[in-house]
């Protein structure tokens, strides 16, 4: 029998072998590749219950519209506030010490392409988004060593500000502090930062309504910390507030940790600190207040103003010149106004002369207009799911990208490590000449494969997997690789699903089916098989760390 006939024999065996091998684990391509519909996998390596891969779930489904918020000063005890707190406790899960190897695998190595800070947090206080073993999407801030000596303080730290939970803040939910690492993880918020919105914005400046409302959940945020005696909040900048999958604004849980232990605190431009922070090094309660007018001034004029300019500006009338000419027939000049003098207040030179938060909150509460319309459609935002990229190896990344090259260079550098005992099975069995035979076929096969020798590969693994009594995953792979080398790429996929046969949990058989479906424009399914590659891939990482 010639190789295709015996090749198209051996399809309905291979199907045969994976529904017997995975009962649980649905795989599309169990009929003929030409002819398979593109069905999604059920669930995940890590999971019993079908996960959203990728998806980003609202943590604020349950939480008041604008328009039920009281425009009286908020009680944290009770109203909209204490909802909100009892809401993030049923949602957000409860503060834990990660382990550093989850983190790292959550990060991909903390891998630059991951880098989701912007350049207002100033290295080595990076944020990386990353996505755990549960599929749960975060912000994963790395600090470094001399920002916090002491790993148990760091910890201890932690900890208390992971006990403060609101609708209003980006909750914390997690750190590590293992060797030199010093790790916050918190809620991941998709739609950027104050400071994107407002400095550099690409389709449409925020919209007054928008800023008010900021101003707003900023002080309900504040209001809450003081409450929970967190009354100090370190580098309050426009880099600290951040806007969850509803468009909302929240205020970022790790400014209520200080960069370091000895409460030096701000890290922006000294334009725009606290004066007593300048005289002393030290940050009060009133400081906070300062800061609140800094970002204040960001939201009236679009730009980044020094507080002593924008002070002459107010006291010489020259209001016109602060307020962004974006702005212009969005307000009332009366709300303009009071934003102004208000942030005039709070910019005070001796902080015993600044307004008190309730006093904020009473201020602003007022300006509000729209109060009912949804905070994405105030700022132009389309709602939908978040999309995390998969995150791959080498290999992974290397098929995803249809890297034939790269993917070769990997499988020479991998050789049989993967498939323990491969290497020797043939040693353990009675030494005849049909052994002595296909050693030889095998290391002919590998020469060829090594030597880019596409079509002797194919002639000399096809005669080792006839010849074999236990197939070998790997040699399948190889022959898979080399099909697609001489565009032979149906007898690719087939042999990348015979690898799976071989090894149910290889993450290495997933993402060569993945590349041998995108050459078929199977795009759905070679998606599908790339996250089940990546899940399997972190699944045996996680293993080996519990060993």
């Amino acid at each position: 029998m010639d190789l295709k006939g015996e090749l198209d024999e051996d399809d309905n065996e291979i199907r045969s072998q994976l529904s017997q091998s995975l009962p649980n684990h649905h795989n599309p391509l169990l009929s003929p590749p030409v002819f398979a519909p593109k069905l999604r996998h059920t669930h995940s390596p890590s999971s019993s219950k079908p996960p959203q891969m990728g998806c980003f779930q609202s943590k604020t489904a349950n939480v008041q519209s604008p328009d039920q918020v009281p425009e009286s000063k908020p009680d944290p005890g009770d109203g909209e506030q204490g909802l909100g707190q009892r809401d993030e406790d049923q949602l957000v899960p409860a503060f834990k010490e990660f382990e550093l190897t989850e983190l790292r695998a959550a990060t991909n190595g903390f891998s630059s392409d991951l880098i989701v800070s912007e350049s207002g947090e100033k290295a080595p206080n990076v944020v990386f988004r990353g996505k755990l073993r549960s599929n749960k999407v975060v912000a994963i801030k790395r600090f470094s060593k001399l920002s916090w000596p002491d790993p148990q303080q760091f910890v201890a730290e932690a900890a208390g500000v992971g006990k403060v939970r609101h609708n209003r803040l980006v909750n914390l939910i997690g750190c590590c502090a293992e060797g030199d690492e010093r790790l916050l993880v918190a809620e991941y918020m998709p739609n950027d930062t104050l400071s994107k919105h407002l400095f550099h914005w690409d389709k449409q400046p925020l919209p007054w309504e928008m800023r008010v409302r900021v101003a707003y959940h900023i002080a309900q945020a504040l209001e809450y910390c003081n409450a929970e005696n967190r009354k100090i909040y370190h580098d309050l900048n426009a880099y600290r507030v951040l806007f969850d999958e509803d468009g909302d604004p929240r205020l970022s849980s790790f400014g209520l940790m200080k960069n370091s232990r000895d409460g030096k605190s701000y890290s922006t431009n000294l334009a725009y600190t606290p004066p007593e922070f300048l005289r002393t090094g030290r940050v009060i309660p009133e400081s906070v207040i300062y800061s609140y007018g800094t970002v204040l001034l960001d939201l009236l004029s679009g730009k980044h103003i020094p507080p002593s300019h924008a002070l002459d500006l107010i006291r010489g009338k020259n209001v016109l010149l602060l307020m962004d000419s974006s702005l212009e027939g969005q307000y009332a000049d009366a709300d303009a106004t009071v934003l102004i003098e208000l942030a005039s207040k709070c910019l005070q030179y001796e902080g015993r002369d600044r307004p008190d938060i309730k006093f904020l909150l009473t201020a602003v509460a007022p300006l509000q207009k729209q109060k009912e319309v949804a905070s994405h459609v105030l700022m132009g935002l389309t709602k939908t799911p978040v999309v995390v990229p998969t995150l791959l190896s080498p290999l992974g990344k290397a098929c995803a990208r249809m890297d034939l090259t790269a993917v070769h260079d990997i499988l020479l550098k991998t050789g049989y490590r993967d498939e323990e005992g491969a290497e020797n099975e043939l040693s353990f069995q009675e030494w005849t000449q049909q052994v002595q035979d296909m050693l030889n076929t095998k290391k002919f096969g590998d020469i060829a494969f090594r030597d880019k020798d596409f079509n002797g590969a194919v002639e000399y693994y096809s005669k080792l997997v006839s010849m074999m009594s236990v197939p070998s995953g790997t040699i399948f792979v190889r022959r898979a690789l080399s099909y697609l080398m001489i565009g032979q790429t149906e007898p690719a996929l087939r042999d990348a699903m015979q690898a799976q046969v071989c090894l149910p949990e290889w993450p290495t058989a997933f993402y060569m089916q993945a590349l041998a479906l995108s050459k078929l424009g199977m795009e759905t399914d070679a998606q599908d098989m790339l996250n089940d590659g990546s899940s399997y891939e972190a699944k045996r990482q996680n293993s080996w760390r519990n060993m």
